[in-house]
């Protein structure tokens, strides 16, 4: 059987893989590509298969690999990338998070419209990858129910 790892999926520039080496507990120098990377305990998306509606096909198939996906939206632009109903595609729990919390706090009410309109329920986690923010209370959520 294989490892069951946490898909996290997002725009372009929404701070993916910043989180995505927090999960990971990876303090190196951030990776930037154009192809699904497996680490240790993730999946990382590039934003190119959320930003193109045509590749949503290839996220469900990855999708079969993860225990949890975690969609992330930026507070700093709110951009609105994902299709209504987008979190219901996916056999495992959709988990919603906010990203750059420090940013543009006025967007954050509309982040959370955002998440609901995608059929993401809550809770929503709310981090800052930058400063470390939430990132504990996210970690300790998805690994310590992978581990029972």
């Amino acid at each position: 059987m294989r490892k069951k790892r946490v898909m996290v999926i997002g725009p372009t520039q929404c701070g993916k893989t910043s989180l995505v080496n927090a999960l990971n507990d990876y303090n190196g120098p951030l990776r930037k590509t154009q192809d699904i990377i497996y680490g240790k305990n993730t999946i990382d998306v590039p934003g190119s298969y959320i930003e193109n509606t045509w590749m949503y096909k290839h996220l469900i198939a990855v999708s079969q690999d993860a225990s949890y996906v975690l969609i992330l939206i930026d507070q700093s632009r709110c951009d609105n990338v994902y299709s209504p109903g987008f979190a219901k595609a996916f056999r495992c729990p959709v988990i919603g998070v906010i990203t750059k919390i420090d940013l543009m706090k006025e967007n954050e009410e509309l982040c959370y419209k955002q998440l609901k309109k995608i059929g993401v329920e809550e809770p929503y986690y709310r981090i800052s990858a930058l400063r470390g923010i939430g990132i504990k209370a996210l970690k300790e959520y998805l690994f310590s129910r992978q581990e029972k």
